[in-house]
């Protein structure tokens, strides 16, 4: 079975960005494998920062939005998730929001977690390993 990957919200960002290298890096990694996972939380971030930093027009970010729906795994946030999340905020020190990213994946069991956010090659529970592919 291949590897399961979660991708972090900046993933998708960078998906729809005027920077051509990470744009087909981001490309690249969503559309590696049907194994690529997203929750709840990273594509409501991805909503919010499309509106916020005015990147997409509604009607765009519509589109964009259900082709990720649609393309990847997605699943919900759940209550189990915020627990998880809590104790992988209290052992590993990272913000709220982040522990819930890491949370999401360890509970959809990826083995990897595209961000540009965590500490890069760190393996949490001796099964999720962080990559950042923007790192040179």
């Amino acid at each position: 079975m291949p590897d399961r990957a979660f991708v972090d919200t900046n993933i998708l960002v960078y998906f729809i960005s005027n920077d051509r290298k990470k744009k087909l890096q981001a490309w690249d990694i969503i559309f590696a494998s049907e194994e690529v996972v997203i929750s709840s939380q990273v594509i409501s971030e991805f909503v919010s920062v499309c509106f916020s930093k005015k990147l997409l027009k509604i009607d765009e970010v519509t589109s964009v939005t259900n082709h990720f729906l649609e393309a990847l795994s997605f699943e919900p946030v759940k209550e189990s998730t915020i627990k998880k999340a809590l104790q992988v905020k209290k052992k590993l020190l990272y913000s709220f929001w982040d522990s819930l990213i890491v949370a999401s994946a360890l509970e959809n069991n990826c083995s990897i977690l595209y961000s540009e956010d965590m500490h890069e090659g760190q393996v949490i529970e001796g099964k999720l390993t962080i990559i950042n592919p923007f790192k040179a």
